[in-house]
C-alpha cells in the first residue's frame, strides 16, 4: 500500500479506530505476565519516554488527545517564550508502559475463546 493512502487512512479514520492507534508497547515483565506485546493508553498509565528529548524519563499519563494521537504526561513540559509552562505532547509510539493502571479489572481480563 502506497505510503500517501496509509497516511490518509490513519488522518481520516472514525474515532474508534484512531483510538487503537493509542497504543504503547509494554515492558518485558508486563510482555509476559499478560501475553500480549501491547495495550492502549489509559490516563493513570505510568510510562517511560524512549525516545526524544525526553528519553528516559518516567511519568503517570495525564490525558490523551485521541482525534491528534498524542499523549500528555505529568513532568513532561516545555517553555513558552512568555515564560509560562505548557505540557509537550508525545507520540504513542515513543512511549513503554511500565505500571497500567489497574482499577479496570476488565482490562487485562482472560480472553475466552
Amino acid at each position: 500500500m502506497k505510503t500517501r493512502k496509509q497516511r490518509t487512512y490513519v488522518r481520516e479514520a472514525p474515532l474508534h479506530i484512531k483510538g487503537d492507534f493509542v497504543s504503547a508497547h509494554l515492558s518485558k515483565e508486563l510482555k509476559q505476565k499478560h501475553k500480549c506485546r501491547a495495550i492502549r493508553l489509559r490516563t493513570g498509565d505510568k510510562v517511560k519516554i524512549m525516545r526524544g528529548s525526553f528519553r528516559n524519563k518516567t511519568g503517570k499519563v495525564d490525558r490523551i488527545n485521541v482525534k491528534k494521537q498524542k499523549v500528555y504526561i505529568t513532568g513532561i513540559e516545555f517553555t513558552k517564550r512568555d515564560g509560562s509552562k505548557a505540557m509537550h505532547p508525545i507520540h504513542p509510539s515513543n512511549i513503554l508502559i511500565q505500571e497500567p493502571d489497574t482499577t479496570d479489572k476488565r482490562r487485562f481480563a482472560e480472553k475466552k475463546q
